[in-house]
């Protein structure tokens, strides 16, 4: 994560340069990542009612193939996302091929599968790669800063930023416009009458999950600058999709965005302004959220 120039530094002077602001834009970047790795997750939870504990490792396939293919040109980034998402695809309709059964039984079950998937991917990775966090070269173009109105940002996440929420739009439109989405939605309120149909729901739950991963493979190859690839970064990855999952609604698209833009500006602008804490307020802000949600579920129940 990348942190502001101090206030003693003479460029960041000049520029009249402003401590939280920075921070506050990265915050945006980091939370549009998360959203984009755990809109993935928000398909298999929220939308066709699988938990998959694997989806960080699928994200961690994306960063990998980005450390190991880019060599700061633009052919090199277009190489690595068609291979990353190409083997973070393959990977997601494994974890459904490997679900067929379990997809049948309760989450715990699914739980318990996809999480030994996610240790068995996890050290496959770290043998093929090794134990350190392998760096990552951006295009040349993207590799500095650019100066907007007496500020200095990052070039990379500034694009990051819009290509990400450009990812936002299309996948609304496809969960909510497209016959595809709406054969997703309907193959989980009543996978029988979808079957009635001639629409197979075991091929409609492998496409949602090979989605996932491909979701999750870009947002690994596109978001390896900003969360690298290494030993914890399934982990990590896994543990932020799974809050703004929750956070956002358990399903809600706008919601779990919402969430991740809200967890992006803890996590950077947190530690600007309170580095010692900044451990402890991603939890702290759960909590709350999820006891005023709780406490207006209570209400709601009590006048019903």
């Amino acid at each position: 994560m990348t942190s502001p120039p101090s206030a003693a530094d003479p460029v960041a002077a000049d520029l009249g340069f402003d401590p939280y602001l920075v921070p506050a834009v990265d915050g945006v970047a980091y939370g549009l990542l998360v959203f984009v790795a755990a809109s993935g997750l928000v398909l298999c939870f929220g939308v066709a009612d699988i938990l998959n504990l694997a989806h960080g490792t699928l994200y961690a396939i994306g960063g990998y193939t980005a450390a190991a293919l880019l060599d700061g040109g633009w052919s090199s980034l277009v190489l690595a996302l068609a291979v990353g998402v190409a083997a973070a695809t393959t990977a997601g309709a494994l974890v459904a091929v490997l679900l067929t059964r379990a997809a049948r039984r309760n989450h715990l079950t699914q739980a318990l599968l996809t999480f030994g998937l996610a240790l068995v991917g996890g050290s496959l990775l770290v043998s093929a790669f090794g134990p350190d966090q392998p760096p990552v070269r951006v295009p040349a173009a993207l590799d500095g800063s650019v100066v907007i109105a007496g500020h200095r940002y990052a070039a990379y996440r500034l694009v990051f930023i819009g290509v990400a929420a450009l990812i936002a739009g299309l996948l609304h439109l496809a969960v909510r416009r497209t016959r595809a989405g709406m054969l997703v939605r309907a193959a989980v309120d009543d996978a029988e009458m979808v079957a009635v149909l001639g629409v197979n729901p075991a091929r409609v739950r492998v496409g949602v999950l090979a989605a996932a991963g491909a979701l999750a493979g870009v947002a690994g190859v596109l978001g390896a600058p900003i969360i690298g690839p290494g030993p914890g970064t399934a982990d990590v990855v896994l543990l932020l999709s799974l809050v703004v999952v929750v956070l956002g609604g358990l399903g809600s698209m706008g919601g779990t965005l919402l969430a991740a833009l809200a967890v992006g500006q803890i996590q950077t602008l947190g530690v600007a302004l309170a580095p010692s804490a900044a451990p402890f307020l991603l939890f702290a802000a759960m909590a709350a959220v999820l006891a005023v949600r709780a406490r207006g579920l209570a209400t709601a129940r009590r006048a019903a």
